[in-house]
């Protein structure tokens, strides 16, 4: 259970779990998240460590200060390499992202490279006690910034997007593209149109919709 001031201070940091409250030392805050050994809180913390760095508001020397358990400053570090694998995975690019990477120790960063190899593959990552999914964490993470509307969501939309783009394109040349954004929206193809796509097109569909193909495909990328 967690005290009405940890929730408060959450809540002004950013984390939509919680109500808002009075402003607090961020980085005692981020400690107590991570004192707390909450797995529930901790799949949060990539999203309060982004809002409160985005703001100029984190300091992970001044955080590590406030832990004086050797094991949770281990675990505050893993959440930061954790952190970091997610923004990697997401391609958020945050400016301030290379500056946290460094002040990581040498386990540190081989733990993010760890993390992010993990993550790519669907598997859960254990921090002490706590099991942390990374698809969980990164729902956490999207949904939390796309329901806010801010500039992040625009990036991630942005990433999406030109994540569709570049994976149709080692498919589908520009004008297949053409037409099968236009079938796909219902629009009316020209009689031409309408052949080439029962020709070409939808074999290619009907290739890239086979679930086996794709779970060969999914496996030969993890290899």
């Amino acid at each position: 259970m967690h005290s009405r001031d940890l929730v408060a201070r959450l809540g002004e940091l950013g984390f939509d779990l919680f109500q808002g409250g009075p402003d607090h030392d961020v980085s005692s805050t981020l400690a107590d998240v991570v004192k707390s050994h909450d797995p529930r809180l901790w799949d949060g913390f990539p999203v309060v460590l982004a809002n409160s760095a985005e703001k100029g508001l984190f300091d992970y020397e001044k955080t590590k200060s406030f832990l004086k358990k050797d094991g949770d400053k281990s675990y505050l570090e893993a959440l930061a390499a954790l952190s970091l694998a997610l923004y990697d995975t997401l391609g958020t690019g945050f400016r301030w992202h290379d500056a946290l990477y460094g002040s990581l120790s040498p386990a540190g960063r081989k733990a993010h490279g760890k993390f992010k190899a993990m993550m790519k593959e669907g598997r859960d990552i254990e921090i002490g006690k706590v099991v942390i999914s990374g698809q969980r964490i990164t729902a956490t993470f999207e949904n939390y910034f796309r329901k806010r509307g801010s500039a992040l969501n625009e990036l991630l939309l942005a990433r999406e997007e030109f994540g569709l783009e570049h994976s149709m394109a080692q498919i589908f040349s520009p004008k297949q593209r053409e037409i099968f954004l236009k079938r796909l929206k219902g629009e009316k193809l020209t009689k031409t149109e309408a052949e080439y796509f029962s020709r070409v097109i939808k074999k290619k569909v009907t290739a890239i919709a086979n679930t086996e193909l794709h779970s060969l495909a999914r496996r030969l990328l993890k290899q």
